[in-house]
């Protein structure tokens, strides 16, 4: 019987050592995954951040394709009306048809 004890207490050992080296390795595993979860160059924070730029593109696009509406709207303006043409250059240019005066108040 002390050889069959001897061989079960040997058995039993080499299980102890086995399930301790599974859960080491598994462990390890958990740690890797976790450190490349977060600290790799796909981490979830570059997630985060490259979200957050692609937001600020969207955002900064439709501020453009807005200003580009408006140039556009300009533009045609320009072309069309010549009431607007007259007006745009009164103010912005400061140009009087022959015979008038402009007043300019400091404000």
């Amino acid at each position: 019987m002390t050889t069959n004890n001897l061989l079960r207490k040997q058995v039993i050992s080499e299980l102890r050592k086995r399930r301790h080296i599974f859960l080491t390795f598994i462990i390890l595993s958990f740690i890797y995954l976790a450190i490349n979860l977060f600290f790799s160059d796909m981490s979830l924070f570059k997630l985060f951040e490259l979200n957050d730029t692609q937001n600020n593109i969207k955002t900064e696009i439709a501020s453009i394709n807005k200003q580009n509406e408006q140039l556009r709207t300009q533009i045609k303006l320009l072309k069309e009306d010549p009431f607007y043409r007259e007006k745009l250059a009164r103010e912005e240019f400061g140009l009087a048809k022959p015979d008038e005066y402009i007043f300019q108040y400091d404000r």
